[in-house]
């Protein structure tokens, strides 16, 4: 059985947006839509194959009735991105 991906965290591995971070909103098939909330909002979503994105499971966006909230989306990205700097920082310390 295949796992939802769907409200969680990703990243791009290939194209001109490689190592942008994006929240997927929706699954078709082979093809996700991605937001980040800003240049890319819940209402027009970027498509990716799924082979190209690499999902990060530790992060979850809780779907509403209404789909996704842009200021939620770019909240949990800033959260996430300061995450990672400060412990890629700690690694180079460390």
């Amino acid at each position: 059985m295949e796992e939802r991906i769907t409200g969680l965290l990703a990243t791009s591995k290939a194209g001109h947006d490689k190592d942008s971070v994006y929240v997927i909103v929706r699954e078709e098939g082979e093809y996700v839509y991605l937001a980040d909330g800003a240049g890319r909002t819940a209402e027009r979503p970027k498509r990716k194959n799924k082979k190209h994105i690499q999902p990060i499971k530790k992060k979850r966006l809780p779907e509403t009735a209404g789909g996704f909230n842009d200021i939620e989306i770019k909240k949990v990205i800033k959260e996430y991105q300061k995450e990672r700097k400060e412990r890629e920082e700690r690694n180079v310390k460390g």
